[in-house]
């Protein structure tokens, strides 16, 4: 059986988190599992954990106007999964669904906010690893608007204009 504190240490997220905190993490946290297909967690509900993925993927998602799921970002091994336990009101944003069974770490974020009021230096340390995870999805996230936005130009040029090639 692995020591939930060094699989924790061992996490990319964790990496260099001084090992008291290590410790303070491990106390709010537990294993879980989730099956193809189940729901982490649904936007709009009460955000009260994170997750630490060890193995299989989980797509993002959001609602459309009709109401049907857009997949947004598939996350997987060694990323975190969750910013809302630290964010008031403590709503999840966005859904997020098994789309292979899932391994991971779920980190209470009550317990850890009621650690970080206590513990001004642990909390923020995981603001600051929060931040830079939260703006590296922004990035991402850039990156596939510009994707998709260069997409549509291409196409309108297209239908406007004729082949982009007989300009």
């Amino acid at each position: 059986m692995e020591n939930l504190g060094r699989v924790i240490s061992d996490h990319p997220f964790c990496k260099s988190l001084e090992p008291d905190y290590v410790d303070l993490l491990t106390g709010c946290a537990t294993n879980v599992r989730f099956e193809k297909g189940s729901h982490l967690f649904r936007a709009g509900g009460e955000a009260n954990q994170f997750f630490l993925i060890r193995e299989g993927k989980i797509l993002l998602e959001t609602c459309g106007p009709q109401g049907s799921p857009h997949g947004l970002e598939t996350v997987e091994a060694g990323d975190v999964l969750g910013w809302s336990w630290l964010v008031p009101a403590h709503r999840w944003r966005f859904g997020a669904r098994a789309v292979e069974p899932v391994s991971a770490i779920a980190v209470n974020g009550k317990c850890l906010r009621a650690k970080c009021e206590k513990n001004s230096h642990l909390g923020y340390s995981l603001l600051k690893r929060t931040v830079e995870m939260v703006g590296q999805h922004l990035e991402a996230t850039r990156f596939r608007l510009l994707d998709l936005y260069s997409v549509e130009v291409l196409e309108e040029k297209t239908v406007a204009f004729g082949s982009p090639r007989h300009q």
